[in-house]
């Protein structure tokens, strides 16, 4: 039931962000032009969620910031389980010293203060190797690699234990006796009987991706704009609370929308 649900929730956000050029061209709106004329509508037809500061319908903006924040969280899911769990799977697999440095470096990686180390990173000037900043595809690329460099470590340990637990049973020990080979004890036994636990971590990992982009994006040095992230969204009506409170409570609620979704596949799987 919560593993439907979550999937539930999360594909209702993957296909609105889908159609979302669908539903800018039904409603005849452009969600990046200004409209001053029309700044802070109601909720109408012709803008169902009513508009912002700038005119802009908030609805089309959701929809748009939901093709970035969850391209944000599957990319760095994608990239952070697949060098987790390398890492994880070589600590286990080879043991002694390349075991003990490869959990020191994700020791120090937990030991530094993520949120400041973010953005630090997220500060630094990109343009020098070729990312430069307002674009928003050179922006999601920060993100997600900023947001790789520390998304890696939860998993990496979680596949080491894993691997580790495999590695000791009876049936690898005899496939190793008969002469089985290691990448494909590595293939054939350990990598199918951990692929439970890196699927949770993965979906944890697209939640906490979410949740940093729009932190970042709410700062400043996420996506910028006028390309729509539910961060920047809740960065502009954060003077709007009261004045306009749709501008604010709908990316509020597409975040926890997302967050929940993930956190209910990963707890589906895990059950």
């Amino acid at each position: 039931m919560r593993l439907r649900l979550g999937l539930l929730l999360l594909g209702l956000l993957a296909a609105g962000g889908i159609a979302a050029p669908w539903v800018a061209a039904w409603l005849g709106q452009d969600p990046f032009a200004p409209d001053l004329f029309n700044r802070f509508a109601p909720a109408s037809p012709a803008n169902p969620l009513g508009t912002d500061d700038l005119g802009r319908d908030v609805l089309l903006r959701l929809l748009q910031g939901a093709r970035v924040s969850l391209a944000v969280g599957l990319a760095t899911a994608l990239a952070a389980t697949l060098l987790g769990t390398a890492i994880g799977l070589l600590a286990a697999w080879r043991g002694g010293l390349v075991d003990a440095l490869l959990m020191r470096l994700a020791d120090g990686m937990l030991a530094l203060p993520a949120l400041p180390v973010l953005v630090v990173l997220a500060a630094a000037d990109t343009g020098r190797i070729g990312l430069p900043r307002g674009e928003p595809t050179s922006d999601i690329l920060r993100i997600v690699a900023i947001l790789s460099v520390f998304g890696w470590v939860g998993v990496a340990r979680l596949a080491r234990a894993a691997a580790l637990s495999v590695l000791a049973r009876d049936y690898v020990r005899a496939a190793r006796a008969l002469g089985a080979g290691e990448a494909r004890v590595l293939a054939r036994h350990v990598l199918p009987n951990i692929a439970g636990p890196v699927a949770i971590a993965a979906a944890l990992t697209v939640a906490g991706a979410i949740l940093a982009e729009s932190t970042l994006s709410f700062l400043g040095l996420g996506i910028a704009p006028p390309a729509a992230s539910w961060g920047n969204m809740l960065a502009n009506a954060q003077d709007l609370v009261f004045s306009a409170p749709w501008v604010a409570v709908w990316p509020g609620l597409a975040i926890l929308a997302a967050v929940a979704g993930c956190t209910l596949v990963a707890d589906g799987l895990r059950r």
